[in-house]
């Protein structure tokens, strides 16, 4: 984890619990070019990244050794800092959500890019590509159509492989088939430990595991390709691209709700509910979102993260600039002073709720640990942060009623809606 980029954050969240808001004078297309602008640069930092990303992967596959593995791994981390923070932008905007699938589905059936353990496939059956092991196959069939894997590229990869047979668990593209690639299963279950893929697995000279020449060409190929979905999305935020127009193409108050519906989404159903409470109720380490690198508090600390900067109107970007405009808290509290800064404070402590968890991680006690069936502590601390975000989703709808943003529905989740029916 990059403790400097923590250091700089201050958090700057002291900053932000410090004091209560007031109401001012924004109108609600300041409050929408701040969300954009700050969509723009959590991209585009995502897409810095990423290009730093490529350069650590590219030394592994020419120099493969433990110093070059740990960079590339140390990259990818990295990169998931910013890009979890702009995961806020999902719900509420159909371009990103759309998009969303190329370079962050998750779960995905790792069987289908390259060796597993013997253990693997419980639950899986039911995808006959769970084992198919692209890396180790020249060809393959899906669908009944023969494909040609000879050379592993990121058009083949994006384009003929990904979701291949319809299947949303045959991810061949983004963040984790590259986490995959670089850490390897972790099999640790809840124990400690990640994946411990070694870089043997790139060595031409000291192959282990065979066919790391494809290995390389894969991960190389995933790389370029994330880089150039980050390009596209990127642009889009830019004046003039297709989701910062799509944004206000109805009225400023679509706007608004594209914004609340995000948060709420995030923090609900998608946080709250699928990555956080579903994997508590079941004991389930697989039920990690960053499962192969043990990364998973970190990525849930930055996307409560990216939920505040959407509402407070700020960002502080990867080389400790700072982007800031007129902000949606402001904005509520034109209207109702005492709810913005309730609201305020809900985020503030559900940020630091998931900082305890990013605190325990960064302490060798990493989420698959924590979630474990019979540590007490571990639960508790992941279940209070559970709470925070469902609290907070709260004030969330009473702000969405408060600016007379209509059409808005959160995404909800059975963990927390129906949690009985998660056993049956």
């Amino acid at each position: 984890m990059n403790i400097n980029y923590l250091n700089r954050l201050g958090f700057s969240l002291l900053l932000l619990s410090s004091g209560y808001v007031t109401a001012a004078t924004v109108t609600s297309e300041q409050v929408l070019d701040t969300y954009a602008d700050i969509a723009h640069a959590g991209y585009e930092d995502a897409l810095l990244t990423a290009k730093e990303l490529k350069t650590a992967v590219q030394a592994l596959i020419d120099t493969p050794s433990t110093s070059t593995l740990d960079n590339a791994r140390n990259a990818w981390l990295q990169a998931r800092v910013p890009y979890q923070q702009t995961e806020v932008y999902r719900f509420g905007n159909p371009i990103v959500d759309d998009w969303e699938g190329k370079v962050n589905a998750w779960p995905l059936d790792e069987g289908l890019i390259d060796y597993v353990d013997g253990s693997y496939g419980v639950g899986s059956e039911d995808n006959d590509l769970y084992t198919a092991n692209i890396i180790a196959s020249p060809s393959l069939v899906i669908n009944g159509q023969q494909i040609d894997a000879t050379t592993i590229t990121p058009e083949l990869l994006g384009t003929q492989l990904h979701e291949a047979g319809g299947i949303e668990t045959n991810v061949a593209t983004g963040y984790h088939a590259i986490e995959f690639l670089l850490w390897g299963q972790d099999l640790n279950g809840s124990n400690s430990g990640a994946g411990t893929r070694s870089h043997t697995d790139y060595d031409l000279d000291n192959c282990s595991n065979g066919n790391c020449d494809r290995r390389g060409d894969y991960l190389s190929a995933a790389t370029d390709l994330l880089i150039s979905d980050l390009e596209y999305m990127t642009n889009a935020w830019l004046n003039g691209g297709d989701a910062r127009a799509a944004l206000t193409a109805e009225n400023n108050k679509a706007g608004l709700a594209a914004m609340l519906t995000g948060m709420g989404s995030l923090s609900y159903g998608e946080l709250a509910g699928e990555r956080m409470q579903l994997g508590l109720m079941l004991h389930d380490p697989e039920e990690e979102h960053d499962c192969f690198s043990d990364n998973t508090s970190a990525s849930h600390f930055y996307d409560g993260l990216g939920i505040q900067n959407v509402y407070q109107g700020r960002y502080t970007r990867v080389n400790g600039s700072v982007v800031a405009g007129a902000s949606l808290k402001e904005l509520v509290a034109s209207v109702d002073e005492s709810l913005a800064n309730e609201l305020e404070q809900d985020l503030v402590a559900s940020v630091d709720s998931l900082n305890v968890l990013l605190e325990s991680q960064n302490e060798g006690k990493a989420y698959d640990q924590l979630i474990a069936e019979g540590y007490t502590e571990g639960n508790q601390m992941v279940q209070s942060a559970i709470d925070a975000l469902v609290y907070q989703t709260r004030n969330m709808e009473r702000a969405v009623a408060a600016l007379d943003v209509s059409g808005i529905s959160f995404e909800g989740s059975d963990s927390l809606d129906s949690p009985s029916s998660v056993f049956q």
